[in-house]
C-alpha cells in the first residue's frame, strides 16, 4: 500500500510538472516579451524586460488603425455568441431525437455526424456555396459555416447525456399535455446543464480563436476577427515583436478565464456523458 502511495504521488507530481513546462512556460514567455522593448522583444531571451512597457504596449496595439483590435473584439465575441447559441439548441434537439425516437433513417444521421468529424473541412466548395447563397464575407455565412462544423461533436455529447434521463419523465410531460417543444425546453433542456456548460465552454474557445475560418471565409477589414489582427504586426520585411506578443496575450485572456471559471463543469459534462451514454 505505501508503496502504491508513493507511485501515486511520484506520478501526480510528475503530472504538475509537464502541466507547468507545457502551459505555464509558453504563457510567461509571452508575457515577459509583451512587456519588453521592440529591440529587446527581437532577442526573444527567457528573461525578465529591463524595462516594463506593457501598458504602453497594450494601449500601442489597442489603436493601431483605427481601433481594429477592439472592433475584431466586438465582430469575434458576436461570431461566438450566435454561434454557439444556435449550435447548442440544434444539437441539444437533435441529439434528443437521436436518442429517443428509433427510426430506419437513424443509421444514415449517424453516419454524416460521424463523418462530419472525420472527413475534413473543404474550403473552395464552402466558398462556392457561400458565394451562391450570397453569404460570402458575410457575418451570417461564418456563423453558418461554424455551426456545421461544430454541429458533430456536440450532438455526440448531448445524445450520450440525454441516455442517462429516464424515458418516464418524458411519458409525465406528455401525460400532463405537454407539446413536444415544451416537453423538450421545460423539462429535458434544464436537465442538460452539465453538458450544455461544456459545449458551451468549449465551442466558445474554438469559434474565438479560430483562425482558417475567417481567414478563407470572412475576409475584409470591416469583419476582421482576433486572431487575424496578428497579421497587425508582423511582415515580409519588418516584425514588430513586442507588439505581436502583446496582441496575442489579449487574445488570450478571454478564453484562459473561460477555462479558470468552468474547468469543473466541463470535466463534469465531459464525463457524464461518456460514463451514462
Amino acid at each position: 500500500m505505501k508503496r502504491e502511495r508513493i507511485r501515486g504521488w511520484i506520478i501526480g507530481v510528475l503530472a504538475i510538472l509537464a502541466s507547468v513546462i507545457v502551459f505555464l512556460v509558453p504563457f510567461a514567455f509571452i508575457f515577459l516579451t509583451a512587456a519588453k522593448s521592440g529591440p529587446e522583444a527581437a532577442d526573444f531571451q527567457f528573461s525578465l524586460p529591463t524595462t516594463w512597457q506593457l501598458w504602453d504596449n497594450i494601449k500601442e496595439v489597442l489603436t493601431v488603425r483605427q481601433f481594429v483590435v477592439l472592433r475584431a473584439f466586438i465582430n469575434s465575441t458576436q461570431l461566438t455568441i450566435f454561434s454557439v447559441g444556435i449550435m447548442v439548441v440544434l444539437s441539444a434537439m437533435i441529439g434528443y431525437v437521436l436518442q429517443r425516437r428509433r427510426s430506419r433513417l437513424n443509421p444514415l444521421v449517424n453516419f454524416l455526424i460521424l463523418a462530419g468529424l472525420i472527413i475534413p473541412p473543404a474550403v473552395v466548395p464552402t466558398i462556392w456555396v457561400l458565394q451562391e447563397i450570397g453569404l460570402f464575407k458575410q457575418m451570417v455565412g461564418m456563423i453558418l459555416v461554424n455551426v456545421a462544423f461544430g454541429i458533430p461533436f456536440c450532438v455526440l455529447l448531448f445524445r450520450a447525456f440525454v441516455s442517462s434521463i429516464p424515458r418516464e419523465l418524458d411519458e409525465a410531460a406528455v401525460v400532463d399535455g405537454a407539446s413536444p417543444l415544451r416537453l423538450f425546453f421545460s423539462v429535458i433542456l434544464p436537465l442538460l446543464k452539465p453538458v450544455v456548460i461544456t459545449v458551451i465552454v468549449v465551442q466558445a474557445v474554438a469559434v474565438f480563436n479560430d483562425f482558417t475560418g475567417p481567414l478563407y471565409f470572412l475576409p475584409g477589414n470591416e469583419n476582421v476577427t482576433v486572431q487575424l489582427t496578428l497579421y497587425n504586426f508582423q511582415g515580409q520585411m519588418l516584425s514588430q515583436w513586442h507588439l505581436l506578443f502583446t496582441n496575442i496575450l489579449l487574445i488570450t485572456i478571454p478564453p484562459l478565464v473561460m477555462y479558470i471559471f468552468f474547468n469543473r463543469q466541463i470535466v463534469a459534462g465531459m464525463t457524464s456523458g461518456a460514463v451514462k451514454g
